[in-house]
């Protein structure tokens, strides 16, 4: 299994260099050259199955070479070891033909626990086997910081460096990135949005001086690890409900597009999905972007779904890639435009994404209303994002079974949930001290060259 850049000019390689790499030199991102695909008889011997067996038969084929079933399956067993619901991904009905599939049953209640727990362990098993160490840094919008910290506090032969957006995550959010005392872990307040820090991520990757010089590796969900992960619940969900026998709907609360990119992996694999249905918040640049044609960068307005925060979604170049093609050329033509604010997708490509997305918007009013109502009708408590998600789900529903993808535990966001139902949802009993621990941050400015010196002096400090 070899892996090719999204811009066409960089080095194919095998799935552990690519995942241990991160961004491409190009500055594209890694995809598998082929997707391979499933029977209909293997996807229903699925039914049943733990969640971990399931994981081995969805991931295994991308992984090539790199481990052995005996290691793999082992990796996979450390990873989901600490979740807190045996069935890892619980499905809860919200009405007639529509499901809600829980994702914040894992260490750090969101779904990027899925992902981040099973890369923190690839890593681990990679990096002890070549005697090498290396240097994360990541870029997050709330969720994906406190992922990577608990995945990687701790270990030797990592330094974790996260880039928050000072004053835009809830305060949840930023405790659980600013309270471990590991001493390879730096969270970083940085001025600005998420986008920002998304930015300087990228150029740090592309300063290939400072890469190489500090062993650069990156876990945002521009690792293709990342996104398989996120695979395995698309199936493990899909057939619990009848699949292959029906096909079946998700619909996706999104920002990055790194999550619904993996439901679209999932239907490439052979898995019988109806419609992938893409919910944004108000800073709806990817719905926009489905009803015009047009990406075009509007700036972000403050929610209270924060992680949804964006206008700078990096894995839709992964969907760009194929929707042209797998055009190189073309993909690296759109990312240059976007500089500027904004590029135009051709006729051709907007018709192949939209066979395969739909999409649709939640206003702020929408969204507590959402909460509102959810809580009201079925006594679920719905975190912002996953409400955002529930309301565009509502206004998709059809024929197959709509799953909606609940990305965080309510407690992460409780001012906002509730303002919506009256009452506040306390954290779970492991955590319930947390709001009390000190924190270790850093603020620092949105400037490249400060945010090197420091990575480079903390480094040398351990």
């Amino acid at each position: 299994m070899k892996y090719i850049s999204t811009r066409g000019n960089a080095p194919d390689l095998t799935f552990e260099d690519a995942m241990l790499t991160g961004l491409a030199r190009d500055g594209g991102l890694y995809v598998p050259e082929t997707v391979p695909t499933l029977s209909r008889d293997e996807i229903a011997d699925l039914a049943g199955l733990s969640y971990e067996e399931i994981a081995f038969r969805i991931m295994r084929p991308f992984v090539g070479d790199a481990f052995t079933d005996d290691e793999f399956r082992g990796i996979i067993a450390r990873a989901y070891a600490g979740f807190r619901h045996d069935a890892r991904a619980p499905l809860v009905q919200l009405g007639p033909n529509h499901f809600l599939m829980e994702l914040f049953h894992g260490p750090t209640l969101a779904f990027k626990d899925f992902a981040m727990q099973l890369i923190g362990q690839l890593f681990q098993f990679s990096l002890a086997r070549r005697d090498e160490r290396v240097t994360i840094v990541g870029a997050t919008s709330g969720d994906t910081g406190s992922a990577a910290i608990e995945a990687f506090r701790g270990l030797d032969n990592v330094d974790v460096f996260i880039l928050f957006p000072h004053g835009r995550v809830s305060d949840i959010q930023r405790k659980q990135m600013t309270t471990p005392e590991d001493a390879n872990v730096h969270a970083l307040a940085m001025d600005g949005d998420f986008d920002d820090c998304q930015a300087a991520l990228k150029d740090m990757f592309n300063d290939f001086d400072f890469r190489d010089g500090v062993k650069l590796a990156g876990v945002n969900s521009i690792n293709w690890a990342r996104v398989l992960a996120q695979v395995v619940y698309y199936f493990s969900t899909a057939v619990s409900l009848g699949a292959p026998h029906r096909s079946i709907s998700f619909t996706v609360p999104t920002g990055n597009f790194g999550d619904i990119f993996a439901g679209y992996i999932a239907k490439k694999m052979g898995l019988p999905i109806d419609r992938l249905v893409i919910a944004t918040n108000q800073n709806d640049i990817l719905h926009r972007t489905m009803q015009t044609g047009a990406y075009t960068k509007e700036g972000v307005t403050p929610s209270i779904s924060p992680s949804m925060d964006i206008q700078v979604s990096s894995n839709f170049e992964r969907a760009l890639f194929d929707a042209y093609g797998r055009d190189g050329k073309a993909v690296a033509q759109l990312m240059d435009e976007l500089k500027s604010g904004a590029f135009a997708i051709s006729q051709g490509a907007m018709e192949t994404l939209r066979d395969h997305f739909d999409s649709g918007r939640a206003s702020e009013e929408e969204t507590s209303a959402t909460i509102a109502g959810a809580f009201a009708r079925t006594g679920e408590v719905l975190c912002p994002h996953s409400a955002v998600g529930v309301k565009v789900a509502d206004e998709h529903l059809g024929a197959s079974p709509m799953i909606t993808l609940a990305t965080a535990h309510p407690a992460k966001f409780p001012d906002a949930v509730e303002a919506a139902t009256g009452a506040r949802p306390g954290l779970p009993p492991h955590m319930a001290d947390m709001m009390e621990k000190p924190e270790r941050v850093t603020r620092v400015p949105n400037d490249l060259e400060h945010l090197k010196t420091l990575i480079k002096q903390r480094i040398a400090a351990r």
